[in-house]
């Protein structure tokens, strides 16, 4: 059985300026539905875009026709995990992933220092197609484990237990001295 794995990363982009133009009048209620407004297009895109590869681009389930309570019961074959989420807690995975897409110059979308997503209605993650793929949530980890991915990832040991702090199964040791 042939098995795909890809990834995505898609934006509601120009949006902004009318957002700041509802926030200069003040006028939060505009402002917050606009901004809601682009989450959901960014979602709907991504959603949309996932239907595609399973129906058309990778085509392993051209039939496929699921009604609204099925899509979001998520009763497709296939995840869609992103980075930051359960079960891929790595946020600076982002990273890797923007650089493998060219996100920057496709989508003119791009990171912060603390790998938020630009513009901020946006969506990035990966495919992964195998019928018994199905999300789960990470949980504690020890610290042998983040050494293994500091190691794994090139960062530093304090570095991965900054990006993996929640996840955590222990206290860090600079995190004790520093809640003195």
């Amino acid at each position: 059985m042939a098995d795909w794995a890809g990834a995505f990363a898609v934006c509601a982009d120009g949006l902004e300026e009318r957002v700041r133009h509802y926030e200069a009048a003040h006028d939060d209620y505009n402002a917050i539905m606009l901004k809601v407004l682009a989450d959901r297009l960014a979602e709907a895109f991504a959603e949309r875009l996932h239907e595609r590869v399973r129906r058309e681009f990778w085509g392993y389930v051209p039939d496929e026709k699921l009604t609204s309570e099925e899509l979001i019961a998520e009763a497709y074959r296939g995840v869609r995990p992103a980075p930051g989420y359960p079960a891929c807690p790595d946020h600076t995975a982002k990273a890797g992933l923007f650089r493998l897409l060219e996100a920057e110059r496709h989508a003119g979308m791009r990171l912060t220092e603390s790998y938020a997503m630009l513009p901020a209605s946006s969506v990035a993650g990966f495919y992964l197609s195998h019928p018994q793929a199905s999300y789960f949530a990470v949980g504690k980890i020890g610290r042998d484990q983040v050494e293994d991915f500091a190691r794994r990832s090139g960062m530093t040991l304090a570095e991965a237990e900054k990006w993996l702090a929640p996840n955590l199964a222990y206290e860090p040791k600079a995190a004790v001295g520093a809640s003195l």
